[in-house]
């Protein structure tokens, strides 16, 4: 294994091969930042929609489940990237404004979020339903409305108990960047290909990105350990015992 190849520069007067890789991995990271946190806004809502009374919320929750975790997430930056720009006027006129990585970028990001938050939207009903229901009666009792009894009684304990799902979750997100090559995203993964391509040096090239995404995703790993450590719920179990480290 060469590792000078990640000193030498693209082309005359371009930037080193090392520093081409490490701009892909800072889209990677932007896009993994900004589609995690619509994914934990979205899917918390939706999650909260299939646990109301109100029997049209749990089955609209439930279609979007159903439909955005059944369909290839490739399929899915196909039909937002070139379908839904093509069909809807408003959209496209957007587009029209954005340059070629602007509008990669802006896919990438809607298109992992609303994927992201259908997943996260199982585990936030999963932990509130895993609640007892005298919880919810509780929080009636006291007078709150039902989203006050969500707000102060419901989710603070709810996701307390779905931190290690949550953690599986933002991991799998990082790891679902690279599909973003597929439309021309210039992120770790497409930088990686284009090196390996470009110098025939598909080893180094592809150690060097198997390394980047092992350490975020051991950074994403720790920091929603250290999370759970903080948040742990007195009397239950912690990341000592089957935590967030265990995904």
């Amino acid at each position: 294994m060469d590792l000078s190849i990640f000193f030498e520069p693209m082309a005359e007067g371009d930037p080193t091969w090392g520093a081409m890789l490490l701009s892909g991995l800072g889209w990677t990271l932007a896009v993994a930042a900004l589609s995690w946190i619509m994914a934990f806004v979205l899917g918390s809502l939706i999650g909260i929609a299939r646990t109301t009374e109100k029997r049209w919320l749990v089955m609209l929750g439930g279609a979007y489940v159903e439909v955005f975790r059944n369909i290839p997430l490739l399929v899915q930056f196909f039909v937002w990237y070139f379908v839904v720009p093509s069909v809807i006027p408003p959209i496209k006129s957007i587009v029209i404004e954005l340059d070629p990585i602007q509008h990669q970028f802006a896919t990438a990001v809607i298109c992992l979020g609303f994927f992201t938050a259908a997943r996260i939207a199982e585990q936030v009903r999963s932990g509130v339903r895993a609640l007892p229901r005298g919880q919810r009666n509780a929080g009636y009792a006291l007078g709150l409305t039902p989203m006050q009894t969500y707000r102060y009684v419901l989710l603070p304990m709810a996701y307390r108990m779905i931190i290690p799902p949550l953690t599986s979750e933002l991991m799998n997100l990082i790891k679902n960047t690279a599909v973003a090559y597929s439309i021309g995203l210039v992120e770790l993964f497409f930088r990686t290909r284009e090196m390996g391509e470009m110098t025939f040096r598909y080893f180094e090239a592809f150690a060097a990105a198997t390394l980047m995404y092992l350490l975020i995703a051991l950074a994403a790993n720790r920091l929603m350990a250290l999370v759970e450590r903080r948040l742990a719920i007195p009397g239950q179990g912690t990341g000592q015992s089957g935590g967030a480290r265990h995904v």
